[in-house]
Parts: structure tokens; C-alpha cells; sequence
């Protein structure tokens, strides 16, 4: 099987670093086109020896990129095409379409309940997403939660498959020599106490509830925010006016897989940290959080559908918190009153395992490759774009 996946972009973000981590276990001749911005992901894909094709769009409007596309699709010869993010999907499955690949599968990875992708959800947004729906033949949800969320949009039940994220658990497991040089190469004292988050530094995130809950923690505790994103600059006059800006530190955006860029990667990050905290109050999976469990890491987050979905007693040492700077800071101390526990891997992690992810997107395009072809007119609508 050949298959094109197609992407908004490939920066450093969750979808993206996800695509790049289920190539590698797919047993699929994958290529990939990014829409837009082919960063630091683009590069981690080609050393994989993966091909990827910036199509170079110039904004959500650029409808001259549709037969580009379907040109790249057409002279590919793929069997399957798969779409991940809001824009790749509407314009992806419209390309696949006119390129005559009725073998169409997209992710939904960033579906919230009043959000998508970080950015309000509307009346049009909905409108548009839907009728590049009906072109698919199928719409993987990361999460029975995302699932639910679309047949409420009007997705029929029957077009979605759960897929949920996966995680490498060899690459997460606690390093002891990796926590003691991560802290050496970011100037964290060795017994100082380290709250981890990651993530887009956007609003939806709302970390700077953990910069005024760090404001009411001891002096020994550090703030470590691993992500890059527009309200880097409000994070950082938030902490300067807290009187905290000495105990944050921004790591940037750094990657999921190591390489050869300056810094350490996420797993190291998460082998020097002592606790996680997510306090956004919505979000589609929660990788995050299920990745710091695969670090043996304790746990507070305001919401995360990955741990939702699993039976009570999964992941012991995760509690829900609600999103506030002074219940943060409660959580926090109690974890750090408590003292370090083992590092292992809780139940919750090790369902998350990559390759489990893999053999159920397989059968996904199994099914999408076996159903019948069922006539559906592509739809163009004058002055309709993704927002």
C-alpha cells in the first residue's frame, strides 16, 4: 500500500510530532505534503527517509493550491490519502477527490467542545467541516470523547473510527542520568523542585494559572514550560509581574524524537521534571499528560480525555484539579510534601503504546479501501475558506 499523508504543517506540535512517530510503525510506503511552515517535524521526516512536499500555500484562501495538490496526488499513484488538521482536511480531501482517490481517512486531532485547533469554533466553521466530511470515507477521532463531539457536529456515527494517540514507552521511560544532565544544561539546581507543562504557549492552555500558583509555592519550586506559541510574551510579563520570572524557565519548542538539534528532547525534559500540570479546561486527548505518566511522573491536570476513557485505578498517581491558580498550588505542594515516588509507567500509559495505535489505523484503511465508491459531488463553495 502506498499512502500520502497531508498536513497544515510541521512544526513542532502534537499532531505533527504524531504523524512523524506513526510512520515509523506503519507498514505503509508513506509520503507527505505540508501545507504550510515545513519545520522542524519536515526535517525529522526526511532524515527518516520519508519524502515531504511543501506545497507552499499563501493563506487559508489560496484555492490555486487545490490542483496543485491534486496534481502531486494524481502523479504519486497512492492508493490512500490521509489528512491531520483542519486546513490539510478540507483542502486534502477535495485534492484526493479530484485526483480520483476515493480512499480517503482523516484525524481529528484538535476537536473541542468550543474550540478547534486553539482558535474559537463557529456556525461556518462547522458548515465547512462537514461538507468536506462527506468526501472521506472515514474520520479517525484520537479519543471516544472526539468521537462523541462529532456525531453531535452531525458526523454519522458510522464514519468515525477511534484511534487514539500513541506514545513510544521505551523513549519515555525515566532516565536518572538524563534528569541530572537536563538539569545541568538548563541551570536547574539539582534538589530544586521541578513543575513541568507542555504545550502550544497559547490562551486555550492557561499557563499562567501555574505562574500565579507557582507565586504561592516555596522558592526551591521551578516552573519548566516546554512549547513555543504566541503568548510567549504575556507568559513572560506574567511572571516578571508575580515576582517569580527567576523560577520560570522557557525550553522552547523541543522534539518529540531526538535529533540532532541543540537542547535536550522531550523525554529528557520529562526525566528532569517532578511533576506535570495541564490546566487546560479542554482538550481533544491529552498526550501530555500520558506521556508524563510514561516518565513515572505524578500527575494534575483540569482535563484529559485519555485518562476519562480508561476504567478507575488506571493511572493511580493523576488527579484532577481544577483550573485555578490557588488549587494548583495546593496540588502542587501536596505532591511535593509527598516526596518522589517510583518512576514507572502506570496501566494508563502502556495502553497508549504506539503500536497498538498503528494495527488499529490499519484497519481503518483496510475498511476505507474495501468500501464501495459511492458517488459524492465535490463542493466549492464562492468566498468559503477554513478559518
Amino acid at each position: 500500500m502506498k499512502a500520502l499523508h497531508i498536513i497544515t504543517g510541521l512544526g513542532v506540535g502534537g499532531a505533527e510530532q504524531q504523524l512523524r512517530l506513526l510512520i515509523r510503525h506503519l507498514p505503509v510506503s508513506c509520503d507527505v505534503v505540508t501545507l504550510t511552515n515545513p519545520g522542524a517535524v519536515a526535517e525529522g521526516l526526511a532524515a527518516d527517509g520519508v519524502r515531504v512536499t511543501h506545497l507552499g500555500m499563501a493563506g487559508n484562501r489560496d484555492l490555486a493550491a487545490l490542483p496543485r495538490l491534486a496534481g502531486i496526488i494524481r502523479r504519486g499513484g497512492y492508493d490512500l490519502v490521509h489528512t491531520h488538521l483542519y486546513r490539510a482536511c478540507l483542502y486534502g480531501r477535495i485534492a484526493a477527490r479530484l485526483a480520483g482517490v476515493r480512499a480517503v481517512v482523516a484525524t481529528e486531532h484538535s476537536l473541542g467542545d468550543s474550540q478547534m485547533e486553539g482558535r474559537p469554533l463557529t456556525a461556518g466553521v462547522r458548515r465547512l467541516y462537514l461538507l468536506g466530511e462527506r468526501l472521506g470515507r472515514s474520520t479517525v477521532a484520537v479519543s471516544p470523547t472526539v468521537a462523541a463531539r462529532l456525531v453531535r457536529w452531525g458526523v454519522p456515527a458510522p464514519r468515525v473510527a477511534v484511534v487514539p494517540n500513541g506514545i513510544d514507552l521505551a523513549r519515555f521511560a525515566y532516565d536518572r542520568a538524563a534528569r541530572l544532565g537536563t538539569r545541568d544544561r538548563l541551570g536547574l539546581p539539582a534538589d530544586a523542585f521541578v513543575i513541568g507543562a507542555v504545550g502550544r504557549l497559547t490562551p486555550g492552555k492557561r499557563f499562567g494559572v501555574l505562574i500565579q500558583a507557582l507565586a504561592q509555592l516555596p522558592h526551591d519550586c521551578r516552573l519548566l514550560l516546554v512549547g513555543g506559541g504566541p503568548e510567549e510574551g504575556s507568559l513572560r510579563r506574567a511572571a516578571r509581574a508575580a515576582g517569580v520570572a527567576d523560577r520560570v524557565l522557557f525550553a522552547g519548542e523541543r522534539p518529540y524524537l531526538g535529533d540532532d538539534s541543540p537542547g535536550p528532547d522531550l523525554p529528557a525534559l520529562t526525566s528532569a521534571m517532578d511533576v506535570l500540570a495541564a490546566p487546560s479546561p479542554e482538550e481533544s486527548f491529552g498526550l501530555a499528560v500520558v506521556e508524563a505518566l510514561a516518565a513515572g511522573l505524578p500527575v494534575r491536570h483540569t482535563s484529559c480525555p485519555a485518562l476519562d476513557d480508561l476504567p478507575p485505578g488506571a493511572a493511580p498517581h493523576a488527579a484532577r484539579v481544577p483550573c485555578d491558580p490557588g488549587a494548583y498550588a495546593r496540588a502542587l505542594a501536596g505532591v511535593r510534601a509527598a516526596g518522589p515516588g517510583p518512576r514507572t509507567a502506570p496501566e494508563a500509559a502502556r495502553h497508549y503504546c504506539i503500536t497498538r495505535s498503528a494495527a488499529r489505523l490499519m484497519d481503518v484503511y483496510a475498511s476505507a479501501l474495501a468500501a464501495p465508491h459511492p458517488t459524492v459531488q465535490v463542493p466549492v463553495q464562492q468566498g468559503a475558506s477554513p478559518s
